[in-house]
């Protein structure tokens, strides 16, 4: 069993709520034409570092006809995907050694996996396990923007915790997060240097504003409590990964603290006393043909 990234890193909370709100079907029209996949055909798609499985979850709704394969390595990821993603089949294993055969997928599709894993690795894999014309898709993450609610400011307790957090927290290192960064001229430079040839690149701008009166009630509240759900998972990896730093009592303070602050942005929602926090994410897409 594998958990290393769901303890440490980043929680189940944290992936499938935010990356759920970025795959919301109000969005899909931003994704589709820079995927330019065939919707009528039979495709048979794997997503690489599937987490737990929002982005599959997306893509059996938008591509129907088509079979879905997640793969990820953590257990925990693995498990949750199963039990909340009906009609996708999930496996826990290694990107850099899938366990398929040569010229299996007609489609290969990664979301903010591309720069944890070398390049040679990463993309080795998935030409080989493409069909003659394969589609392999990278999505990686862009700086965008995030303006907290006033209600959610750090009290001294908060910001103490978390620089204690910060001078001990090795995460990062250990786990070999965000080893491979690239940047947008690099990243389809990485995927034609690797073999893969027809490369367009893309971008995916989604805004998430609870107060904008264009979202329904239900989704503004999920922006809401996916930002309720990241804070309480950075807790809980910090108790996990720094025991000798970071007591229970501590962690459950802050949950406490986080809770409180949650249900009152979520109250002020609701009496109609907008706080117009916004975070709005950027995608590059990469696309090439085997």
């Amino acid at each position: 069993m594998n958990t290393d990234w769901s303890d440490h890193v980043q929680g189940i909370n944290t992936l499938y709520t935010s990356r759920k709100l970025r795959f919301n079907d109000l969005f899909k029209e931003r994704y589709l034409p820079i995927f330019n996949l065939p919707k009528d055909q039979p495709l048979r798609i794997l997503e690489i570092g599937c987490g737990p499985g929002a982005l599959a979850q997306a893509l059996k709704r938008w591509y129907p006809q088509a079979e879905i394969v997640g793969i990820d390595r953590d257990t925990a990821f693995i498990e949750y995907a199963r039990g909340h993603v009906p009609g996708v089949c999930f496996l826990e294993g290694d990107a850099t050694q899938l366990p398929f055969a040569d010229g299996t997928f007609d489609v290969t599709i990664s979301n903010t996996v591309s720069e944890h894993i070398e390049p040679k690795a990463f993309y080795g894999e998935q030409m080989r396990v493409l069909k003659p014309d394969g589609i392999c898709i990278v999505i990686s993450g862009r700086r965008g923007y995030h303006h907290m609610a006033p209600c959610l400011d750090e009290n001294e307790y908060e910001q103490a915790f978390w620089k204690k957090v910060q001078q001990h927290d090795h995460s990062m290192e250990t786990y070999h997060v965000c080893q491979y960064p690239l940047n947008e001229m690099e990243h389809p430079k990485a995927m034609a240097a690797h073999g893969f040839r027809n490369i367009t690149t893309g971008y995916a701008l989604v805004d998430l504003t609870p107060d904008d009166p264009k979202y329904s009630k239900e989704m503004a509240l999920d922006m809401i409590e996916s930002g309720r759900g990241n804070d309480l998972d950075a807790v809980h990896s910090a108790l996990k990964s720094l025991p000798e730093h970071i007591s229970r009592e501590e962690a459950e303070k802050m949950t406490a603290m986080i809770n409180e602050k949650y249900d009152r942005r979520i109250s002020l929602y609701l009496a109609g006393e907008k706080q117009w926090n916004t975070y709005v994410s950027i995608a590059l897409i990469v696309r090439g043909t085997k």
